[in-house]
């Protein structure tokens, strides 16, 4: 074996990321030291960002099955199935600190990165979504790394030609040395015709297709995997550079391909580039496969064994195609303008083997690395815990007045209006958008369906209160899923699958690891609840700066089904007279609200719980109302609460204003008003329909109270009978609008 570079020793393999322990595990597994390019391959392998060492333990207990799932958690993307023949594929996946170092570039090539995911199973993306948490609005780098992220969103999505329909903008401190960038991406797929990841078939070449292999991303799994400290911004070589016209042209040129029987199996190189891949199609197959890393295209000169190995150039595929049809397969890139060459070939050795020039630079087990390593690391309840789930409210003053609170919230940076984002985006590329950024807490997509003609439609619902789950991580999981569930239903659709990105701070930390560990368990039982499988999904941790973690978030990414896109309901109050009603509960609670830490700079208390009994009746009348079309409007009531959602109702397209009559209060004002919890709607609909919504609600045990109608040029709120605040909608609108701008 050759054994270029440096000599490996204990000392190298820590530099490499491998504990001593770690490198002892290794040597005994090999029988021996490894090579400088074994190590290399391993160190990235058992890095945290490909193994999942420190969260398997706990990931396998989340549920994963259903009638509806072709595919689950293991393979690129989850899989599940629409009907008629169809499938959506999606997962949601994070590039957190690459975008932190390189807002542009890290952002771009993490939106690249989920559409390969999706693509490789055989699905024509068709949606993206995207989740963003950058630090407090004041910080000095905030402003610079929120233009970066959202123009490398924006510019990689839309020149490869996917609409970004929904997703979430959240500013917090905890974000200031370390932000988030989730992406999410959906595509449609024949359900008969789902690939996987396999490297099968003893003897059956191995491609390579797509940009050619430079030194870009050498070591970017391994730098996900640590917390950043003074100097990090040296790491910017570990970050990527995209191309998505590149990407388009690979996306055309795989789809064509698995119209035919050549391809056997397929993966994205990803992080860790052809590592991961041929170590994961290998592992899955049960095979080995042997590589000959001269014939890989290179745009380097000199490029080594170990830099061909742990590059992670983008817009690259690793595939497997049925010995004698590699010509076919070749061809068919050639039309498309790609690099591609046959790089090697599938052994029945259960190894990895590398080879360049005819000399052998690793020989390791697949098994071995893709098996990795498991820790079941010490958990600890952290003491934050103790001071801030007491919440004394004598301590906080109710308001003086209503309205200027109510202007105050809608300027909140939590709060205002994110257009500004969302119109970097095109959202409306390949004529399939229904519901756009802006109309609903969900992006509706329509699913083209020539054969059989119904008009259906997938709706995504993205995001995660972490507040929530920082004051309660098994409870405020369990919200994060049941906010998505309510997001699907506001719009009409029938909830089918989740996709998660766990993002969560240092795993050493008995603290975090404990975070992490409720934060599953609330996850899995509101899931299970709610029979909406997670089918894929991402974790990453340390994201810490200098020893201060983020806040504890686990995102999730909801699909649900529209079987009439003509039954889809936006938010926006649609006419003069409509009646407005609250279904589900009227007040909710200041606890963990954005009320009060926006207006009292306070995080404490205990968030409302989800309840399965009482809020699934809500959600059932939700859903009915919508599939018997009596609704003119519905919007799920979360961050700021009751009158914050009912003015965003007000300030949609038709710009109207409305007059609210509401029961004297018992408790306190703000809590009513700005308070916050579980399975809460606010809807709007016709005279002619105010029977059936009302049938429709008593027939599922939900509560419905009538508050108002719609109309008018402001918004007036009357409580017992007094007038309690009035506001003009052009003022509502010049908080809401203009408030991003000001900081951003």
């Amino acid at each position: 074996m050759i054994q270029h570079g440096p000599t490996v020793d204990a000392n190298l393999a820590k530099e490499h990321g491998l504990a001593s322990d770690e490198y002892k595990t290794l040597c005994d597994g090999l029988g021996r030291a490894p090579s400088y390019t074994e190590l290399g391959v391993v160190s990235v392998m058992w890095s945290e960002h490909c193994s999942y060492k420190s969260s398997r333990v706990h990931l396998k207990t989340l549920p994963s099955d259903g009638p509806q799932v072709i595919e689950g958690p293991g393979e690129n993307a989850g899989v599940v199935d629409i009907g008629d023949g169809q499938a959506v594929v999606f997962k949601m996946e994070s590039h957190n600190h690459p975008s932190f170092l390189e807002p542009y570039q890290g952002a771009a090539t993490g939106v690249g990165g989920i559409c390969r995911d999706v693509f490789t199973m055989g699905a024509r993306p068709i949606a993206l979504a995207d989740c963003l948490r950058f630090g407090n609005t004041g910080h000095e780098r905030t402003s610079y790394l929120l233009h970066g992220v959202v123009a490398g969103v924006g510019d990689y999505g839309n020149c490869f030609g996917v609409p970004n329909v929904t997703g979430d903008v959240v500013f917090d401190d905890s974000y200031n040395g370390n932000i988030l960038v989730n992406a999410f991406c959906l595509g449609l797929a024949k359900s008969d015709r789902i690939f996987r990841g396999y490297a099968s078939g003893v003897g059956n070449p191995i491609l390579y297709v797509g940009a050619k292999t430079g030194r870009d991303g050498i070591h970017g799994a391994t730098m996900a995997s640590a917390e950043f400290a003074e100097g990090s911004e040296e790491k910017r070589p570990a970050v990527q550079v995209g191309d998505p016209f590149m990407e388009k042209l690979l996306l055309e040129a795989c789809l064509e391909l698995m119209e035919s029987d050549a391809l056997v199996g397929i993966q994205d190189m990803g992080a860790a580039g052809l590592t991961s891949c041929s170590v994961e199609m290998a592992a899955r197959a049960g095979s080995g496969v042997e590589l000959h890393l001269e014939s890989v295209p290179m745009r380097e000169e000199g490029m080594t064994p170990y830099e061909l190995m742990l590059s992670e150039s983008q817009e690259r595929m690793l595939m497997v195609v049925t010995k004698g049809k590699e010509q076919e397969a070749l061809d068919t890139f050639s039309k498309w303008d790609l690099d591609a060459a046959v790089v090697g070939h599938v052994t029945d050795s259960g190894k990895v083997i590398v080879k360049m020039h005819g000399e052998v630079y690793a020989d390791l087990p697949a098994s071995l690395l893709a098996e990795g390593l498991k820790y079941d690391r010490p958990q600890e309840r952290p003491s934050y815990l103790d001071e801030v789930i007491s919440l004394d409210l004598d301590t906080i003053a109710e308001p003086d007045d209503i309205g200027e609170t109510l202007l105050d919230m809608l300027a909140a940076p939590n709060l205002c209006d994110k257009s500004w984002v969302f119109q970097q985006y095109d959202h409306m590329v390949r004529h399939g958008t229904v519901v756009r950024p802006g109309q609903a807490s969900s992006g509706v997509v329509r699913v083209v369906e020539p054969e059989s003609g119904r008009k259906k439609g997938v709706a995504i619902a993205a995001g995660c209160n972490a507040r929530h789950v920082y004051l309660d991580p098994y409870e405020g999981s369990r919200l994060a899923v049941a906010s998505a569930y309510a997001d699907l239903v506001a719009v009409g659709a029938k909830p089918l699958a989740t996709t998660d990105c766990l993002n969560f701070g240092n795993p050493e930390k008995p603290g975090t690891m404990w975070q992490f560990a409720e934060s599953v368990r609330g996850l899995g039982d509101a899931c299970r609840l709610l029979n909406t499988p997670i089918v894929s999904g991402n974790v990453s941790l340390y994201n810490e700066t200098d020893g201060v973690a983020i806040k504890p978030t686990p995102m999730i990414g909801m699909v649900g089904l529209i079987d009439d896109i003509d039954e889809v309901v936006t938010a926006s109050f649609k006419e003069e007279g409509h009646h407005i009603a609250v279904l589900g509960a009227l007040g909710g609670t200041l606890s963990g609200s954005e009320f009060l830490k926006h207006c009292h700079g306070q995080e404490r208390g205990v968030p409302i719980p989800f309840e399965m009994e009482r809020h699934s009746k809500v959600f059932a009348a939700m859903l009915e109302m919508t599939k018997a079309r009596v609704l003119a409007s519905a919007e799920d009531i979360s961050d700021g609460g009751l009158l914050c959602c009912i003015a965003e109702c007000c300030l949609g397209a038709q710009n109207l204003g409305a007059q609210l009559s509401l029961p004297a209060v018992e408790g306190r004002l703000d809590e009513l008003c700005f308070g916050e919890g579980p399975a809460r709607f606010v809807v709007s609909y016709s005279k002619e329909n105010a029977a059936a919504v009302a049938r429709a609600a008593a027939g599922c045990g939900a509560s419905l109270l009538e508050v108002g109608v719609v109309g008018g040029r402001e918004l007036r709120l009357n409580i017992g009978g007094e007038l309690s605040m009035k506001l003009p909608l052009a003022a509502m609108a010049g908080a809401f609008g203009g408030a991003f701008e000001a900081f951003s």
